[in-house]
């Protein structure tokens, strides 16, 4: 097996004596906390507007041997695409094969093109490009993130969600609910036509603003062209969907609509504002009523006056002009959280989420903000346990538990923050009855009684658990127990380095730099 170099990253200046490892003898904590390190130096120098150190701290972190290696574990072992094969049909590394190429990773040599397929979206019919890249290619992209991702978390806004470490859809949901919760608003449901498709790459460059080596490496990957077949495409728009580093730069090419929204509507804010609270109201007051929240391409905007929603959606059709994109007509509208409005139904679904208000006469303000799992979410969910019930006809029961428990737990889980009970108990239902109609077509001959002893057991206070004589039992939903999830506090990112802070917040003792790290690389 060959062997590589690994250099600390606090002496690449100075060149000591040469450390040798072999790749499974490389100690991966030691190289993420060298590198996370180097990332949080690039952090606080963009936060503190220290351009030269930041620029001269992301070439070292290029030429770090520790970034390499993590570059090519990212995308060798860890990534999901990692058996995909793009155009050069390579599609696994052996360790001397990854050590090879950390070791011979350049940016300066030609990126391939992308090999173009085509996946369906989920629930739906239509199909999206998928754009794949060779595996080196793959490899100076995570290098290039390592590099880019810092000094962007300190620029972005707090309300953009997707893509970004530590962030999920659950903190989207959460302050969406902060916004309606104490008032009702008209919405803005936005979503982008072919965002990742459609990004002017001249817009986003400028954008970037980096040092020239790593702007003509971006720009190369970006109008380098894509394989589709045999047939040779070229790109003169957009980020190819697969990429490593296309969410990362989908998310600069957008940075600053929230920002500058916020500033164009500035003066009928304070005056909508002023004629509510009839006092005058700061430009920092102003700017909370109204609130924007952003998950990769999808965004909503929110505020209790339907004109100022009107003027927000045609700034944002003019600024998404600037960058080559445009609002899907058909998937964006305008709605109420507790009326229909403009013949639309009342609420809106973001994120498999639906939120939506309802009036009671036990509270105060008259109504109460629900979010529960869409009905379109508990549709594909319903398909989705059905197709896999379909295919497993001839499984034994213990294949069918096992196939079916990650489903089922995975899709809880996901909801479990929201209003969900209701919905818990009706999937069990269903469940119950595609496993009763499956055990029943298993065995024809067979009376109910006896299908019911086979496959049905006692467990706890149920009589009818979907269970093998050793105990395997299928999961329910129900057991998943409702738990509020806790929102990520403003502009907080792992690359601060706030161990207090991100420790509470995992709840996993003994939580150190390397766990907090490890959410970053």
């Amino acid at each position: 097996m060959e062997d590589i170099v690994v250099i600390s990253d606090k002496q690449v200046m100075s060149r000591p004596k040469k450390v040798v490892y072999k790749w499974d003898e490389i100690d991966w904590r030691k190289l993420v906390r060298s590198v996370f390190k180097l990332q949080k130096r690039i952090y606080q120098a963009s936060k503190n507007g220290d351009w030269k150190r930041m620029k001269r701290l992301q070439k070292l972190l290029l030429n770090s041997e520790s970034a390499k290696l993590l570059a090519v574990r990212r995308v060798t072992q860890i990534n999901k695409g990692k058996k995909t094969a793009g155009v050069d049909g390579v599609k696994s590394l052996g360790s001397s094969k990854k050590l090879k190429l950390a070791r011979e990773l350049k940016l300066s040599e030609k990126s391939k093109p992308v090999r173009r397929i085509w996946i369906p979206k989920p629930g739906k019919t239509e199909k999206r490009p998928l754009g794949i890249p060779t595996m080196a290619d793959r490899a100076k992209q995570a290098l290039v993130k390592l590099v880019l991702e810092p000094e962007w978390e300190a620029k972005f806004a707090p309300n953009t969600y997707g893509f970004r470490p530590a962030r999920s859809c659950h903190d989207a949901i959460d302050i969406i609910y902060e916004a309606i919760n104490k008032k009702n608003v008209y919405v803005l449901d936005a979503d982008l036509k072919s965002c990742f498709d459609n990004i002017d790459h001249t817009a986003l460059l400028n954008k970037l603003k980096t040092f020239p080596k790593l702007r003509q490496v971006i720009k190369g990957w970006l109008r380098n062209g894509v394989m589709e077949g045999e047939v040779f495409y070229q790109t003169k728009a957009g980020t190819p969907q697969g990429g490593v580093i296309s969410p990362l730069l989908a998310n600069i090419a957008l940075h600053g609509l929230e920002y500058e929204l916020k500033e164009a509507l500035i003066k009928d804010l304070r005056q909508y504002a002023k004629q509510k609270w009839k006092v005058p109201v700061s430009f920092e007051g102003a700017k909370r009523n109204i609130a924007i929240v952003f998950y990769a391409d999808d965004f909503v905007v929110l505020h209790e006056s339907k004109e100022i929603i009107l003027k927000a959606k045609e700034y944002i059709e003019k600024w998404l002009a600037e960058i080559g994109l445009k609002l899907n007509e058909s998937k964006t509208r305008i709605v109420h959280t507790m009326k229909a409005a403009d013949g639309n139904a009342v609420g809106f679904n973001f994120l498999g989420f639906s939120v939506r208000q309802y009036s009671v006469t036990t509270r105060k303000r008259g109504y109460k903000t629900l979010i529960k799992p869409s009905l379109e979410s508990q549709k594909t969910h319903r398909e989705k346990i059905s197709e896999k019930l379909k295919k497993l006809t001839a499984a034994t029961q213990e294949e069918v538990i096992n196939t079916l428990n990650p489903i089922i737990k995975g899709w809880s889980n996901y909801f479990k923050g929201s209003v969900a009970c209701k919905t818990f108990s009706s999937m069990d239902k269903y469940v119950y009855q595609k496993l009763w109609k499956w055990a029943r077509w298993r065995h024809p001959n067979k009376g109910l009684r006896w299908i019911k002893m086979k496959y049905f057991r006692r467990y706890k206070e149920s009589n009818w658990r979907f269970a093998t004589s050793d105990n395997v039992r299928l999961a329910l939903h129900t057991e998943t127990h409702i738990k509020r999830h806790v929102k990520i506090q403003g502009t907080r990112t792992p690359y601060d380095g706030d161990l207090q802070y991100w420790s509470k917040r995992s709840k996993k003792k003994n939580f150190t730099i390397n766990d907090l790290a490890e959410r970053c690389i």
